[in-house]
């Protein structure tokens, strides 16, 4: 029996499922959802709070769920109380620009409908670039990126790094290249950018031995550590284990050096990773707890409290795995939602998401799995049909198939299997680990089960 302020029409299960969706900001909305007149009254109106009320109050959300969303909702994806969204709805404009720009980035606003401009994107001035579906220009590269924030591009850069010329624009132009190297890790070809982030790795090797003052010393080692753990993901993921630790060592060395506590953090995480997929599972718990030693109070710890899920998992300890999700899960509703979620190396809802399917699957939650698994290849699509985050949908393609192979769905599980191993962009240990949970599913209906997928499995194991 439906509750009488259930107008949606739905029952308790499907209701919760719904409202599931919405844990974390929409993953990309289509430009027709904000064509509403009260969007474009509050748009047109230059108030961030209006423009939370139209959101809040969508025909999609009224249809979906007889009601709009609530404050405590959305201000849990902006990281305000309930308190702070009412004051902004009803209170003064908002006139802070990072602010503005921050709440825009995660509820995916239209920048064509803003009244504010981004760093390196105009809402005014034509030029060469091109531009996106919303008629916004938009760099295409990252010399425009540079140009756009700093007013120099790659070539003078190095130039600049070459001759120790270094001033704040140089250290900017740094960390922007560095950082936007760290977000190309999810999709961009793996030996590509492991020469770049090699390349970078070594002009700033040859920096630390120029004249630098303390900051600019710190900066570059700074940056040196997080290009060294770029390089370390990288090379493990190619296969090259040796050189994935050598590098990793050297990141740790650099995280302390620098004082930066987060890149000691990954550098931690890396190891329990390399360990996880290993099989070494004890090893996992010890590097995972130096991890958060650490960096208690970083996004990090999130992960590692993840890395130790898995492994508890993979252990058969139930208990401990839902205890090792509740501290990760506790700590990412401290932390605001990240400026760049695409950073390999920064923890958000959606990537915490991914990690519970993978421990779901293994425990038999198998419902769950599911759910996490549709959700995580859902928000790894972007508005144009690509997929921003093919590692990603590649296990969680696994997760749906091993479901579909305990379910008796043989076929379907070889079809998801063979999908998930043909992606482009992969982490080859990684996939491996997930890949041979589905070969042994299909052990258990005898070795001709799953023949074409163990053929491409078994190709995909050989190739170095």
């Amino acid at each position: 029996m439906l509750a009488k302020d259930n107008t949606a029409q739905l029952c308790g299960r499907c209701h919760r499922e719904q409202r599931d969706q919405l844990r974390t900001p929409p993953a990309q909305l289509r430009n027709e959802f904000f064509e509403t007149d009260e969007f474009r009254a509050a748009f047109e109106s230059q108030h961030i709070g209006k423009v939370f009320k139209a959101f809040r109050n969508h025909p999609q959300y009224l249809k979906l769920y007889g009601k709009g969303l609530n404050q405590e909702l959305l201000g849990r994806w902006l990281g305000l109380t309930q308190a702070q969204v009412s004051k902004l709805e009803n209170g003064k404009p908002e006139q802070n620009l990072e602010v503005l720009r921050n709440y825009a980035r995660i509820l995916h606003l239209p920048q064509h409908l803003l009244w504010f401009d981004f760093p390196g994107q105009s809402r005014l001035y034509k030029s060469r670039t091109e531009r996106d579906g919303n008629g916004l220009i938009v760099p295409q590269s990252q010399d425009e990126i540079l140009v756009a924030n700093t007013g120099m591009d790659t070539l003078e850069l190095i130039k600049r790094v070459r001759s120790s010329a270094i001033d704040s624009s140089t250290i900017d132009a740094v960390n922007i290249t560095v950082e936007q190297l760290c977000c190309d890790y999810p999709h961009a070809d793996a030996r590509e950018l492991v020469h770049s982030g090699r390349e970078w790795l070594g002009k700033m090797t040859e920096l630390l031995g120029g004249r630098l003052t303390l900051a600019q010393h710190r900066d570059i080692l700074s940056n040196a550590g997080m290009l060294a753990l770029l390089v370390g993901c990288l090379e493990n993921d190619l296969g090259d284990e040796r050189a994935a630790e050598a590098t990793r060592r050297m990141a740790m060395d650099l995280g302390k050096e620098s004082g930066e506590s987060g890149i000691v953090g990954w550098s931690h995480e890396m190891l329990a990773w390399f360990h996880l997929t290993a099989g070494n599972y004890r090893a996992v718990i010890n590097a995972a707890e130096a991890g958060v030693r650490a960096a208690p109070s970083h996004s990090v710890a999130v992960q590692l409290y993840g890395q130790q899920a898995k492994a508890y998992a993979r252990m058969g300890m139930p208990e401990e795995v839902h205890q090792a999700l509740e501290k990760g899960r506790a700590l990412l509703d401290k932390l605001p939602f990240p400026e760049r979620p695409e950073n390999h190396f920064v923890v958000d809802p959606d990537k915490w998401d991914f990690y519970a399917m993978d421990t779901y699957r293994l425990v038999g939650e198998d419902s769950l799995a599911k759910r996490n698994a549709l959700e995580v290849i859902r928000r790894g699509i972007k508005s144009d049909g690509t997929v921003a985050t093919p590692m990603r949908n590649a296990e969680a393609q696994l997760t749906l198939a091993v479901i579909a192979a305990r379910q008796g769905e043989l076929e379907e599980a070889a079809t998801l299997g063979i999908e998930a191993l043909q992606n482009g962009r992969k982490s080859r240990p990684s996939l491996v680990m997930v890949a041979a949970e589905l070969e042994n599913e299909f052990d258990t209906y005898g070795q001709r089960a799953g023949a074409d997928f163990r053929e491409l499995f078994n190709e995909v194991k050989r190739t170095d």
